[in-house]
């Protein structure tokens, strides 16, 4: 049977923004004096903003709030819009849309963010719901924003037996699995194969057309 109910992750599934999210991450640096490396970008692209500060350049909790809020500066004025909409999205959107699929978006980019990512793509009326995190950290993990999204669209309780999170990270594919879900990864993101299906993935597709075949005909 199809999936009834789609999560989709941003940055790096439905959107490209590896430009906006690199020099933001630039700009914050830049204030602390540090600069941004120019090998293994990827790894700063899906993690929520504080754990990037800690994890990659040690900074403290303090530190890290601080330069998230540089960070956002930088992005809110600017980064946002160095972005692009992945090509075969906006059709995939609408074969769902046509198909009876509720969809929302699932990301660990705060929501005001998010919505003024997909309005600026025009591809916002598509998403019954935009689950995200708050601006002073919380739900920022990827279970608590699965399941805050399912929470929010009706009828979710049955609804989860066919629902399916759709990224590019491991992130999304063990978040799935921690909020009990089906996972489907895809490749012309920031992840690698090798990731997605060390991460578990159910499903692993290369284009969105392959995304739109495999979440009407392919619920497992």
């Amino acid at each position: 049977m199809p999936y009834g109910v789609c999560l989709f992750d941003l940055d790096g599934t439905l959107t490209d923004s590896k430009e906006g999210i690199v020099n933001s991450f630039r700009y914050a640096l830049s204030r602390f004096g540090i600069e941004m490396p120019d090998e293994g970008l990827e790894r700063f692209l899906g993690p929520a903003l504080r754990d990037s500060f800690v994890k990659h350049f040690g900074f403290t909790d303090a530190r890290a709030e601080e330069a998230t809020a540089e960070y956002r500066k930088y992005y809110s004025s600017a980064g946002i819009y160095e972005n692009k909409l992945y090509p075969g999205v906006a059709d995939m959107l609408e074969g769902l849309k046509r198909g009876g699929v509720t969809m929302a978006v699932a990301t660990s980019k705060t929501a005001p963010y998010a919505e003024r990512v997909l309005r600026h793509f025009g591809i916002d009326g598509y998403f019954s719901f935009v689950s995200g995190s708050e601006f002073d950290g919380r739900r920022s993990g990827k279970k608590e924003l699965i399941l805050h999204a399912l929470e929010n669209l009706s009828d979710s309780i049955n609804k989860t037996k066919t629902a399916v999170m759709i990224g590019d990270r491991e992130y999304d594919i063990t978040g799935a699995k921690q909020a009990g879900i089906k996972s489907a990864g895809v490749t012309y993101g920031y992840g690698t194969r090798a990731e997605l299906i060390l991460a578990g993935a159910d499903h692993i597709v290369d284009a969105p057309e392959e995304l739109r075949a495999v979440i009407l005909n392919g619920a497992g």
